[in-house]
């Protein structure tokens, strides 16, 4: 789920960063006219995420560039699978390679590492979600290869909904008067969340009718007895330190959301590679 005249806007960017005044070694190296043909192809297993975006990096630096897409966002491929091919100017084909290999490592390595922690709890009845830890500049691009990876997408921005922290509890004088605050120009359609590390707040929480209880940095067992005190009358996010050994334990005390930012902060690039037919 992404904007492509943002994306364009991120692309030459990008471009912009790593050509600089020309590609000097094409330039020097590669006639105007010759052209060449390339595939690009998963080395290692991997949930692919960002395959249009890396295509859309050699139509953006050369129109004339003719690329076809074999495989789609989401799919999980094995080693050798071919992505997509690649054909027009050499020159062309040769500059814009890093940058169009560098953003499909990256997001398919955060969609693999989400597909991971998706496994991780499978058969429960939480969701895993993500964060705003993201890396500047990339967040729509890293939150789509999450949910490539079968995770689904928190805020997706300080505007996208109403975060009540224990920070913005403590300015405001308690969890009542800052729910209080925040109801008084709520946009209807905005969701209230309240971030809770005591089982005291749960109950205050609860009494404010929020619409959503995090558990932040909570033990497995204080967890277990929220949920049994809220009884599905609100939903409710588990978040702090989790990881993926972790996870499962969490998720069994039937939370309906887990958040971490390991899925994206952590994830290594997948090795993915362009060459000759």
């Amino acid at each position: 789920m992404y904007d492509t005249f943002q994306v364009d806007r991120l692309i030459d960017m990008w471009l912009t960063e790593d050509i600089g005044y020309c590609d000097l070694t094409a330039q020097l190296m590669i006639e105007a006219d010759e052209t060449a043909s390339f595939q690009m192809n998963a080395r290692e297993s991997l949930m692919l995420a960002g395959v249009e975006v890396a295509a859309r990096v050699f139509r953006r630096y050369d129109p004339d560039v003719q690329v076809k897409v074999l495989v789609r966002d989401g799919e999980r491929v094995e080693k050798g699978t071919r992505l997509l091919e690649v054909s027009g100017r050499a020159r062309s084909l040769l500059t814009a390679e890093r940058t169009s290999l560098n953003i499909i490592q990256r997001l398919s390595g955060i969609a693999t590492e989400t597909a991971r922690y998706v496994e991780a709890i499978r058969g429960t009845h939480a969701r895993l979600i993500d964060t705003r830890k993201t890396t500047p500049g990339l967040r729509m691009l890293e939150k789509h290869a999450v949910t490539c990876g079968g995770g689904l997408n928190h805020r997706l921005g300080l505007d996208n909904g109403v975060m009540v922290k224990d920070n913005h509890i403590a300015v405001c004088g308690g969890i009542a008067k800052a729910v209080e605050r925040a109801r008084r120009q709520l946009p209807v359609l905005t969701k209230l969340e309240i971030e809770c590390d005591r089982l005291e707040q749960v109950e205050e929480a609860l009494a404010a009718q929020v619409d959503v209880i995090m558990f932040d940095n909570m033990s497995v067992a204080d967890m277990a007895t929220a949920v049994k005190m809220v009884n599905g009358r609100i939903k409710l996010e588990a978040s702090g330190g989790i990881r993926l050994d972790t996870i499962r334990p969490i998720a069994e005390t039937g939370v309906d959301y887990i958040s971490t930012s390991k899925t994206h902060q952590s994830a290594p690039a997948v090795d993915i590679g362009l060459d000759t037919f």
